[in-house]
Formats: C-alpha cells, sequence, structure tokens
C-alpha cells in the first residue's frame, strides 16, 4: 500500500518509503505518546483509563487541531510493527480498559499487522475524524470492536474552508454508517465493549451546521449507535486567518444544540461540561 498510497480519500498515490503522502507520514509508524488517559467518555476511560495510542500525521488537518504538531507531524518517535504490539500488550497490562487508536489512518495496513502479531483481550477502539474510505474499514473491521469516529462538518463550504476538503462529509457519512453496523454491547461494569460513538465538536458560528449533523444522525444512527455533542473547542492550531474560530463557544450555542438534539428523540447521547474547553485536557507528548 505504501509503495502507491491510498489508505485515506486522498489516495496520494505517494511511495512513502521515499516521501511522506498527503497525510504527512512516512513509511515508519510514527507515535507522540502512548499512556492510559483518563478524559475520553466514561465508558471508554472507565476507571482505569484507556490504553491510548498517538499517530503522528493526518489526511484532514483542521485548521483548529488541538493535536496540531501531531497532526503536521512536526514530532513523533519512529516505531517497527513490532514494537507497536509490544506497546499494546504494556498497555493492556497496565490495566488498560481498552486499546485506543487515536488518528490511526495513515498506518491502518501496519496496525493491522501488529494486531496479528499480539491481539489484546480488552477492546480495540478505532478514534478517527471520520473522514475514511470504505474500503479501508473493511480491512481493518475484523480487529475493531469499537469506534469513535468524528463526524465534523456537513456543510462543503465549512469543511473546505477549514480542512481544505469538500467530499469530508460525502466520506464521512459513508464511514459512520459503516461503523454503526457493530453491535452495541457494554460489560458488566458499563464499558463499551462494542459498538459506535459518533463525536460532533460544536464550532464558533457553525450550529446550524451542528444542526444538520444531528439530523443526519436522527435519522440514520440514533438507534444503533450513540452521540456525543461536544463543547471542548479551545482556540488552537493555525486558525490567524479566521477571525470567527479565536474564542470558546457560548453556552447560548452549546444549549441550542443539545436542545435540537433532544427534540429530534436523540436519546443515547452525551453531554460535556464547557469546563472541557481548556489546554489542560490535551496530553503533553512524550516524543
Amino acid at each position: 500500500m505504501n509503495n502507491s498510497c491510498s489508505l485515506c480519500p486522498l489516495s496520494c498515490g505517494a511511495d512513502r518509503s521515499k516521501q511522506a503522502g498527503a497525510c504527512g507520514a512516512g513509511d515508519k509508524i510514527k507515535i507522540a505518546k502512548y499512556y492510559l488517559h483518563k478524559f475520553e467518555e466514561p465508558c471508554i476511560s472507565g476507571t482505569q483509563g484507556s490504553g491510548t495510542v498517538f499517530f503522528c500525521g493526518c489526511s484532514l488537518k483542521c485548521r483548529f487541531c488541538q493535536n496540531y504538531e501531531l497532526s503536521r507531524n512536526l514530532r513523533g518517535k519512529e516505531i517497527s510493527v513490532q514494537e507497536l504490539a509490544d506497546i499494546f500488550q504494556e498497555l493492556e497490562q497496565a490495566g488498560a480498559e481498552n486499546i485506543n487508536l487515536v488518528t490511526p489512518t495513515q498506518f491502518s495496513d501496519k496496525i493491522i499487522k501488529a494486531l496479528e502479531i499480539y491481539r489484546p483481550e480488552i477492546p480495540v477502539v478505532y478514534n478517527t475524524h471520520g473522514y475514511e474510505r470504505l474500503e479501508g474499514l473493511q480491512e481493518i473491521d475484523p480487529f475493531i470492536d469499537v469506534y469513535l469516529p468524528d463526524l465534523k462538518f456537513y456543510s462543503p463550504v465549512l469543511s473546505k474552508r477549514y480542512t481544505g476538503k469538500e467530499n469530508y462529509f460525502e466520506y464521512a457519512s459513508k464511514a459512520v454508517l459503516f461503523m454503526a453496523n457493530k453491535p452495541l454491547a457494554f460489560n458488566e461494569k458499563g464499558m463499551l465493549k462494542s459498538g459506535t460513538i459518533v463525536r460532533h465538536l460544536v464550532l464558533p458560528t457553525c450550529t446550524q451546521d451542528s444542526k444538520r449533523i444531528i439530523d443526519f444522525f436522527a435519522d440514520n444512527l440514533k438507534d444503533n449507535a450513540y452521540l456525543n455533542v461536544m463543547s471542548q473547542y479551545t482556540p488552537m492550531g493555525d486558525i490567524k486567518d479566521f477571525p470567527e474560530l479565536n474564542r470558546k463557544i457560548t453556552k447560548r450555542e452549546y444549549d441550542s444544540v443539545i436542545d435540537y438534539a433532544i427534540s429530534k428523540g436523540i436519546e443515547k447521547m452525551f453531554y460535556q461540561k464547557r469546563l472541557s474547553a481548556s489546554e489542560e485536557y490535551i496530553p503533553v507528548w512524550d516524543y
């Protein structure tokens, strides 16, 4: 795959053994951190924490990315497939509730190989921006128990403005519909062991787009997946040319989206405290 990369919708065709792909990633797996992460949804983090691996590079590259140094591949440590498998085992032995793969798309082929070497007994979580090819998801799906996709934008105008990709919803909507085929199931501790949580981050001035996302969720997913309406937007990344993004969302903006979701009959839903819009919840990178 790396000789003519087509892992994501960009299908840039890069030979990543010689040059980085459009995602910024080369031929070697690159990570910035792995640890027990306690700031995911309660049914993901639990009491022990989610065994999270943060991968470097990104095919979407939102201008407001809170993990900007990672998504632009500006830092990180290269590891082998075997070392990634060893990390999975280390996190599991440390008591992780699950193995949480954050922004994994650009390394999905190598993640499959690592999971073939060591398959954890705890759930494996695919934590993605949602900009995915169905073919790629079909390849990795047998190894995944839980999906945590973003569904960021409905409007092609917004997605083009903030990511440069006007076809975001075209791909992400199909991706989350595929992911929601995982049956919802919880263990005796209330931890999600199978299923999908669709995340939507409310952005400043974008509540109407958020409501279109909720329409889509209500019409297609509300019986088969959970929705997490997120209030944690924090001005970060490369937003100097986007003055509307230089503030947090207001209580009125967030409440209007939540109220709309309730009016659409969505019951499987997570809320966030607005205090979550803080840099203190962003990990300190190790590499």
